[in-house]
């Protein structure tokens, strides 16, 4: 294994790049996701 590779193929630059990118589109996600939440809440309180 000279080229340092790991079990999913990705160098560890590959693998830290894609985690960011991961990481900031699931934050994004969960903040739609919430602000959603928030809006059917004002329309129509469910508890």
């Amino acid at each position: 294994m000279a080229d340092n590779k790991s079990l999913t193929g990705l160098t560890e630059e590959e693998a830290q790049e894609f985690h960011q990118i991961f990481m900031s589109s699931f934050t994004a996600f969960i903040g739609v996701a919430v602000f959603a939440h928030v809006l059917a809440w004002l329309w129509r309180p469910w508890l």
